[in-house]
């Protein structure tokens, strides 16, 4: 067959066409993770005050854009929802509802007698079905965790069910006390149930349904075979008790208490086999000091940790990293292999729309001394009042919620610098929820 001019062009064209549409389905967008949001209602569909809600959104892998996910959000099964954990391969969430706004400075409120943890089932296209409720042992329960095996969840009130039992396990001069209550996820179906406590009994020697920690708790976190309690007020100063964690029990090292040295810390986290503490108090740099920060006093600082023998803490490489000017009340911290990133949540006990206390900081981590660094262009923009901060699956993108404007803000991750920028092609996006954000967790599983 020949062709004619006229006819060769139009071949020439159609097979054009054709390896451009073959190079576009190469690259077709695709969900590469989901982003669940806890928080409270204020707006939509009419509910009670402190209605708790998460909602969804699936991730796209080429631009980090968010897509509300079908069906969502639902309800949390109870109020004012904070933390939240994924388990079994992503195949459940549990949710955590404190109940009340303001449990742990107000445990008389009674709205707090109603706190519960709501598992979820993860169906297809990333929806959430409620599953079943639990209940902790003790009172105003405010953070959930999971241990590294999968077959454990904690949770951690801020007051014991009693305190007959605080001496026993701390020592003779602690006569009030929190606890963790801790629970064995069945693999299959997921369900809750109660662990006892091997090491201490009851004064009537039944074993103990929890385990005594510390009154004042501020936050906990597991790192290598230890849970870590940071505990503390501005009167007796912060202390971190370091646990021995092994069979799903929890032992205090007594030989191992430590005074920090701070008196506001807000959050114990760890990466990159360190462990970081946040702390809203400031810190001042002397004008004869060198090193990577500016001499001046800056408002929050940032404590790093090594954990020693027994689980004691020891003071990382370069000391305590001061907070970025201006910005204050970190409570979240999010490290990769490169970088550190914190959020810094600012005013958001009055819902100050200016809030420019608010925003993300950045820490270069040196690959051989593992000091942090003050990142190119940090602070980073985010919206008014971020209460956490989680990396995409792909490691691509940084999402932070936001408690002030209901929101959820994303940035796109520089793979060299670190720093974070616009996302592709939507540049200061804020995607709305329906109220005030409390809590982000990612789930990486699609299928």
């Amino acid at each position: 067959m020949k062709f004619r001019k006229f006819g060769k062009a139009l071949l020439m064209g159609a097979l054009s066409i054709g390896a451009v549409l073959s190079v576009t389905s190469c690259v077709e967008s695709y969900t590469v993770g989901y982003l669940y949001v806890t928080g409270t209602q204020t707006t939509g569909t009419s509910g009670s005050p402190g209605q708790g809600i998460i909602s969804g959104f699936k991730i796209d892998h080429n631009t980090g854009q968010l897509r509300p996910i079908n069906g969502m959000p639902v309800s949390s099964g109870g109020s004012y929802p904070g933390r939240a954990v994924l388990m079994l391969s992503s195949r459940f969430l549990y949710v955590l509802n404190q109940g009340g706004s303001d449990c742990t400075t107000n445990p008389a409120d009674t709205d707090c007698e109603k706190a519960n943890i709501v598992q979820f089932s993860i169906g297809g296209n990333g929806i959430l079905v409620p599953q079943q409720t639990f209940y902790t042992q003790g009172k105003n329960p405010f953070r959930i965790i999971a241990d590294t095996s999968g077959q454990h969840i904690y949770v951690l009130d801020h007051d014991a069910p009693d305190n007959s039992s605080c001496a026993l396990a701390l020592g003779a001069s602690f006569t009030t006390c929190g606890d963790i209550t801790g629970f064995t996820v069945e693999s299959s179906t997921g369900r809750l149930s109660l662990m006892t406590n091997a090491q201490v009994s009851s004064s009537n020697g039944t074993p103990l349904t929890y385990f005594p920690v510390p009154s004042n708790s501020i936050d906990m976190l597991f790192s290598g075979s230890y849970m870590f309690i940071l505990s503390g007020t501005p009167d007796t100063g912060d202390f971190v008790f370091p646990y021995a964690y092994a069979n799903g029990q929890l032992t205090v090292s007594q030989n191992s208490i430590q005074q920090i040295g701070t008196t506001q810390a807000t959050a114990i986290t760890t990466g990159n086999s360190f462990i970081y503490i946040l702390d809203n108090e400031p810190i001042t740099i002397p004008a004869d000091t060198t090193g990577p920060f500016n001499p001046g006093v800056y408002p929050t600082q940032i404590l790093p940790w090594t954990v020693g023998a027994g689980g004691g803490l020891q003071a990382a490489t370069g000391g305590t990293v001061p907070g970025v000017a201006n910005e204050t009340n970190p409570m979240f911290l999010l490290a990769t292999t490169k970088a550190v990133y914190v959020a810094n949540q600012g005013d958001i006990v009055n819902f100050n729309p200016a809030n420019t206390q608010s925003g993300i900081a950045g820490y270069v981590i040196d690959t051989s001394t593992h000091q942090l660094t003050p990142m190119s262009n940090s602070p980073f923009g985010s919206g008014n009042g971020p209460t956490c901060l989680v990396e995409d699956p792909s490691s691509q993108y940084v999402y932070t919620a936001n408690y002030n404007d209901s929101s959820v803000t994303g940035r796109s991750l520089d793979q060299n610098t670190g720093e974070l920028r616009a996302l592709p092609g939507n540049a200061n996006k804020a995607y709305p929820l329906n109220g005030p954000a409390s809590y982000c967790l990612i789930n990486g599983r699609t299928s």
